[in-house]
């Protein structure tokens, strides 16, 4: 009877533990289109797109809006690496990061406007629509954090050709380019799971 009573408990507790793991649901991801806004003018200042390959995340400038007396076709003269003299419009700003949940790390940012290159973290909010994006010298203590919040997928069809060609291959409509952030969190969910 007491062995009967034990592998009843056992059979709940696995299945307790089965249930739990079910309902966990996976961390949202970077993958996608950022705004960020100039606080004090309410305004756009430029869209960003991350993606991810092998684990690795990059966030490119996706649009930019430009203020009056702005030239068009910007580029980065003052960068110092493989960025010097690219356009702005879809430059990688930030580069490497690294996943760990909802934090991103191990990376860096680059500022365009003088083309330094500053460590970089970011953390998502658990709902995965806002991003606070740090860049830093030496240690984090001492950097500037800034916050983008996430453009819907119906933002992708204000995006130049040019940022969907080299970004987004093959993704030409809204309805596409659902599907492929879905597989991409299909595919982070399961190796996820896998760990």
């Amino acid at each position: 009877m007491a062995v009967q009573s034990a592998k009843l408990a056992l059979a709940g507790l696995f299945m307790l533990v089965a249930a739990a793991n079910s309902t966990v649901a996976a961390d949202p991801l970077v993958t996608g289109l950022w705004q960020k806004i100039d606080e004090p003018t309410s305004k756009s200042v430029g869209w960003f797109l991350f993606t991810e390959s092998e684990g690795i995340y990059q966030g490119m400038i996706a649009k930019l809006f430009l203020r009056p007396g702005d030239p068009p076709n910007q580029t980065c003269a003052a960068c110092k690496d493989d960025r010097k003299d690219q356009p702005l419009l879809g430059i990688p700003l930030i580069r490497n990061m690294k996943a760990s949940g909802l934090y991103y790390e191990g990376g860096n940012i680059l500022d365009p406007r003088d083309g330094n290159i500053y460590n970089a973290m970011m953390t998502l909010s658990p709902d995965g629509q806002t991003l606070t994006v740090r860049g830093y010298l030496g240690i984090a203590l001492f950097g500037r954090d800034e916050t983008w919040y996430r453009l819907p997928e119906t933002n992708y069809k204000d995006l130049d050709p040019i940022i969907i060609a080299r970004y987004l291959p093959g993704l030409t409509t809204t309805a596409s380019i659902k599907h492929k952030q879905n597989q991409n969190q299909n595919t982070a969910k399961s190796s996820t799971l896998a760990r």
